[in-house]
């Protein structure tokens, strides 16, 4: 199975990898067919035209190259977003922005957006 760089750098190299303590959003998300586990971690405040944006950012994963690479990217990408921008983001966004992913691996793409998507519907139901 070939990866691309950009894969390959975000699993060696992680954005935003680590447990965040006291996350105003935390979503958990697994697939059971793989074993990929997920959680994303969300600090959200306001920007100066006082939306609510995702001021910070952090994953925990277990899971394969591609889990752990679209965790990075999902978090690189929402980072400094809104929450609407970010709920916007869908799993063909990830798997561009990390130069493909082979086919047997989207599902990783998929399964940090439903992570992100989770964490952002854990911290609007508080």
């Amino acid at each position: 199975m070939m990866y691309s760089k950009e894969v390959i750098k975000h699993f060696q190299n992680p954005s935003n990898m680590g447990k965040m303590a006291h996350p105003d959003g935390k979503g958990e998300v697994g697939n059971p067919i793989c074993g990929d586990l997920m959680n994303i971690y969300i600090k959200v405040g306001r920007n100066q035209k006082k939306q609510e944006v995702i001021k910070d950012i952090k994953f925990e994963t277990l899971g394969c190259v591609a889990a752990i690479a679209t965790s990075s990217m999902i978090t690189a990408m929402a980072k400094g977003k809104t929450l609407d921008e970010a709920l916007k983001i869908k799993y063909a966004d990830v798997a561009e922005a990390l130069g493909s992913l082979p086919p047997v691996k989207t599902h990783c793409a998929d399964l940090a957006v439903e992570g992100l998507k989770a964490a952002i519907e854990d911290y609007r139901k508080k």
